[in-house]
């Protein structure tokens, strides 16, 4: 019955369109962004090499307790501006916050080339593999902290309204290519769409945007 419950969980999610998620992700990031005071800080923005956002990662705390997400990344590229989105799933792990049965929007930003490259891997875990650290809000960081020294990636959280840093340790974030399948109607793996020459889809261009608009070096 467990891994029953598992595979409807799952199955449920997956039914979600990939073109879908990538619009969600865009008017997270938006919504997120228009309440100045208690924003993700533009310095940060401005340094981040990369972006995730998962919007409406699920608990199943009613039968199983498993979390589960899916999302889009986005990276700078070398030359300006931002690369085409990207799939991504984010499972299991400690999320420093109990959201019972609800939806909880995700975003995580990498703040180095290092953390960068560990996203091209089939499958790391946060906290393990890069370090990751709940991200301040505000309008500016200003002083430098711990986290935002010496961690690779910071992260946040939205539920219910409600917008804060978040400890995401222990989770596994790994490419997800059926998203990239179904967006892209061709096979591509993430290093393809992030590092290369992708052009984006209808779908995906307002995350693109929004995250040129929001993010220093254009």
């Amino acid at each position: 019955m467990r891994l029953l419950a598992v595979l409807l969980f799952v199955t449920v999610l997956h039914a979600a369109d990939a073109e879908d998620r990538v619009r969600d992700s865009a008017s997270v990031l938006t919504e997120i962004m228009s309440v100045k005071d208690r924003s993700i800080p533009q310095d940060l923005l401005d340094k981040a090499e990369c972006a995730i956002v998962i919007p409406g990662l699920k608990k199943g705390a009613f039968f199983v307790g498993a979390k589960y997400g899916r999302g889009f990344m986005s990276c700078r590229k070398q030359s300006a501006g931002w690369s085409a989105p990207a799939g991504v799933r984010v499972e299991g792990g400690s999320f420093g916050f109990q959201i019972g049965g609800s939806e909880t929007d995700l975003v995580m930003l990498v703040l180095n080339r290092r953390g960068a490259e560990k996203l091209m891997s089939s499958k790391f875990t946060l906290g393990g593999d890069a370090s990751v650290a709940a991200g301040p809000v505000g309008r500016s960081t200003t002083a430098e902290t711990d986290a935002t020294m010496h961690a690779e990636m910071l992260s946040w959280s939205r539920t219910r309204g409600v917008f804060a840093g978040i400890s995401l340790k222990g989770a596994t974030l790994r490419p997800d290519e059926t998203a990239n399948q179904e967006l892209y109607s061709k096979k591509l793996v993430t290093r393809d769409i992030v590092m290369g020459s992708v052009e984006e889809t209808e779908a995906g261009k307002p995350l693109v945007s929004l995250l040129t608009k929001y993010s220093g070096r254009h």
